[in-house]
């Protein structure tokens, strides 16, 4: 295999494999551990890490795209 297919590959790899993860601010926090169900939490917390994740997904889209275009080989 070669270098590129495995830098590819482990970048998938950790993208696509991710820990539990909190990322609420501390104010947010504070106000939401008050609740007894714990249901609204774990729903902002989930919709802060995909707001997170988009930007990353963008420009891994947009430096494939330019991968493709610039760097391959043209066929001739």
């Amino acid at each position: 295999m070669s270098k590129m297919k495995v830098r590819v590959f482990f970048i998938l790899f950790s993208l696509f494999t991710f820990f539990s993860t909190n990322a609420q601010c501390a104010m947010c926090r504070a106000v939401l551990e008050s609740e007894d169900g714990q249901s609204t939490a774990k729903g902002v917390n989930d919709g802060i890490v995909y707001l997170m994740v988009i930007p990353y997904v963008l420009v891994a889209g947009m430096g494939l795209v330019m991968y493709t275009k610039f760097y391959r080989k043209k066929k001739v």
